[in-house]
């Protein structure tokens, strides 16, 4: 599956899932700007995304405002946004008895803010491709609550809602709106947190990627408004 001629960005690319993205968007040739609240560029992510790639850290999506900013360069050095991959996000066990209420507010900046502002900063340019695509990172564990996953649960809901309705409201505009609902994505924290599960049960970041730069692509025109369950063996 070809992207040449894309340009795609990626919100959190510099984070476990966000570099593997990126850089399969790379390999399958497309320009890839890469945007991250961290500063600092992982040298290996540098090598392999190559000169032509845009990196933007010190971003906080969170602010309507450095949002506009990152788009504004994005189009600026590429001329066009052809696909938004919303993968900045953030998790936080809290139960609501024994959790900072401000948990809540955290997760929904991480998690929420984040991927609405960089889709309404990337909007026009993304009507202006002709074949825009915006693709969300929800949660399986968003479906049905669970102890300690209040905060972010309700964070990763507010994501798919927020798919639909941009789905429907752009369904006239040649934008496609989809997100995917991964399980456990096998990443070192996540190693960490859990040293006794079995891994292989997760979902590598690679199979993750591949289904993301799916929607992202040309095949996948006729999709729009999905919540894709992407949960290996979990």
């Amino acid at each position: 599956m070809s992207l040449k001629g894309k340009t795609i960005v990626v919100t959190g690319g510099m984070g476990a899932l966000g570099r593997v993205v990126a850089e399969t968007a790379a390999a399958r040739g497309a320009s890839v700007a890469v945007l991250d609240h961290a500063s600092q560029v992982p040298d290996s992510l540098a090598e392999r995304l190559g000169a032509n790639a845009l990196f933007l850290g010190g971003i906080d999506l969170s602010s309507p405002a450095e949002a506009e900013k990152a788009m504004s360069a994005v189009k600026a050095k590429f001329g066009r946004i052809d696909a938004l991959l919303n993968i900045a996000g953030g998790f936080q066990w809290a139960t609501l008895e024994d959790g900072a209420a401000d948990s809540w507010d955290r997760m929904y900046a991480l998690n929420l803010k984040t991927a609405l502002n960089a889709s309404k900063a990337a909007l026009p340019y993304l009507v202006e491709s002709g074949a825009g695509r915006i693709v969300n990172v929800g949660a399986q564990s968003a479906v049905h609550g669970a102890a300690g996953f209040g905060p972010y649960g309700a964070s990763k809901s507010a994501v798919h809602r927020l798919t639909e309705s941009l789905a429907d409201e752009l369904k006239l505009k040649g934008v496609t709106v989809n997100a995917v609902l991964p399980s456990i994505i096998d990443t070192p924290a996540n190693r960490a947190d859990m040293p006794k599960a079995d891994f292989a049960r997760w979902v590598a970041p690679a199979d993750l990627a591949a289904v993301i730069l799916f929607l992202a692509s040309d095949e996948a025109k006729a999709v729009t408004g999905a919540l894709i369950p992407v949960t290996g063996r979990v």
